[in-house]
């Protein structure tokens, strides 16, 4: 298997909206958003599947490795080998990708937030520097894109903490703000033990207030010069945020469940933006 077939196989077998995004680019930039996409899925894979917290830190730790002796010109994971060539064309630089494994480290060290602010700093580098990248490989023209990026990159993080909050409480982690929740009268342990209540919908939904207003917030950041090149970020605006409308109307199931849009349904919000330039 060649690096190019590894990172299409390990973006497909995701199943993750970003792939629908993915299918309409041109075949170069499609190539690296690929294997950007590819090695967040690995870093983020070895919190996801760690049993062992000190094994995840040290593979976390390979990771950081890996990536300066990639940039050094001695990439070996194929990943990195798929990924470097598109570096220099796209801009992807290596602080980018070690800012990555920093938020994945924060996994590792931290299952609470105290206050949004906090949460903001880990969305910041889980999500905000993904979508500069993503920008970029998009074919950004205008500096306040990247503004853009990172507003839609934290809209993108919070639908999907709001869809994960059963998942991640199975793992031991709540990503919702420790202010909100007492704000909101929810104990963790309530969380935690997968209680749904009247109180945890009323703490959804106010979740769900904030990720809506940062979606149109990126989506007033855009410059109208990078419309046409931004279509992917559009495309998993529009999956994501029917994905979040779809729990909210179901009132919010996330301790019990995880609600899921259906691949038709993604494939054809994606078409929609790229055929009609609609959300």
């Amino acid at each position: 298997m060649t690096p190019a077939q590894y990172v299409e196989q390990k973006a497909a077998a995701s199943g993750s909206s970003f792939y629908y995004a993915f299918l309409f680019l041109p075949a170069p930039r499609r190539a690296a958003i690929t294997a950007f996409y590819a090695f967040c899925r690995e870093v983020d894979d070895v919190v996801d599947d760690a049993v062992d917290l000190g094994v995840a830190a040290t593979k976390l730790a390979w990771w950081s490795t890996e990536v300066t002796q990639a940039y050094a010109g001695r990439p070996s994971h194929p990943v990195m080998q798929a990924l470097i060539p598109h570096t220099g064309a796209y801009g992807i630089a290596q602080h980018h990708l070690q800012s990555v494994i920093e938020g994945c480290q924060m996994d590792l060290e931290q299952t609470r937030y105290l206050d949004y602010p906090n949460l903001q700093r880990y969305c910041h580098l889980v999500a905000g520097v993904v979508g500069e990248v993503a920008a970029a490989i998009f074919g950004q023209t205008q500096a306040q894109t990247t503004t853009y990026a990172h507003t839609l990159g934290q809209a993108l993080q919070l639908t999907n903490i709001i869809r994960d909050v059963g998942e991640d409480a199975q793992r031991g982690r709540i990503y919702l703000p420790v202010n909100e929740l007492q704000r909101f009268d929810v104990k963790a342990h309530e969380i935690l033990k997968r209680l749904p209540s009247e109180r945890f919908q009323a703490l959804m939904a106010f979740q769900a207030q904030r990720a809506h207003a940062l979606y149109d917030e990126a989506f007033a950041l855009l410059p109208e010069a990078d419309h046409r090149s931004q279509k992917p970020g559009l495309m998993m605006a529009s999956i994501y945020r029917s994905l979040l409308r779809e729990i909210e109307a179901q009132r919010f199931p996330v301790l019990e469940q995880r609600v899921r849009l259906t691949p038709l349904r993604k494939l054809w919000l994606a078409w929609k933006v790229q055929a009609l330039g609609r959300l």
